[in-house]
């Protein structure tokens, strides 16, 4: 019984061992490093059931096939070439996006300095304008306290005093000193003042008076 039993294993080592030889054989051949043709025909037809060396030696070739066959190659290659098809596809869309992107900064970032422009020009035409009208109502001031200073005095040397000025700046006062004897509702003193100048200086000034519009400027 135990000798049955040896026998038994000496047979399975034995068939392991032949096993070894020829996977051995075929790889050395997948190698090319022998030419086991002659060798593994009979082999094959042994090991003909199994699975993966029925792949590497099919019936009837002489030499070993690549355990990968030329479609799996192909079939991977191409997944490949669409894999990376789809990957240039969509680094172009993402080129483009950041190109949209930067060209819609641009317009914003043109757009705000426009707008910085516009406020600048603003602000400077309210400077402007507060600046006259701040001048204007410095001048209105001065005029109505020249106004009230030379009604006060003799009528003699308030007109001595507006001869000297400027026919503009004497048809300031005048107007002002008319808006003041109406605001109070008394008798403007505007015409005897006029009586008391020279007559030709006088004359130009109400011609003046009248065919200009009441302004301080």
């Amino acid at each position: 019984m135990a000798g049955a039993h040896v026998g038994g294993r000496v047979v399975v080592l034995i068939f392991l061992i032949l096993i070894i030889i020829a996977g051995g054989l075929l790889w050395f051949d997948y190698l090319n490093v022998i030419d086991a043709k002659d060798v593994t025909g009979p082999i094959m037809d042994f090991l003909r059931p199994l699975p993966v060396i029925g792949r590497l030696m099919p019936s009837g070739a002489g030499r070993t096939q690549p355990l990968f066959p030329d479609d799996d190659l192909n079939l991977d290659a191409e997944r490949f070439a669409i894999r990376m098809e789809a990957l240039e596809l969509r680094n172009m869309e993402m080129d483009k996006q950041e190109q949209d992107m930067q060209s819609r900064m641009g317009q914003i970032e043109q757009m705000a300095q426009e707008l910085e422009e516009r406020q600048k020009a603003l602000d400077e035409r309210e400077k402007s304008l507060n600046a006259t009208l701040s001048d204007a109502e410095i001048k209105d001031r001065t005029v109505e306290r020249n106004a009230i200073n030379l009604t006060s005095m003799p009528p003699q040397r308030a007109v001595g005093i507006l001869a000297a000025m400027d026919d503009q700046d004497i048809i300031d006062v005048l107007r002002k000193t008319d808006e003041l004897a109406q605001a109070n509702g008394s008798q403007s003193i505007v015409p005897y003042w006029l009586s008391l100048m020279d007559s030709q200086r006088a004359a130009e000034i109400s011609r003046k008076m009248v065919s200009r519009p009441s302004s301080l400027n």
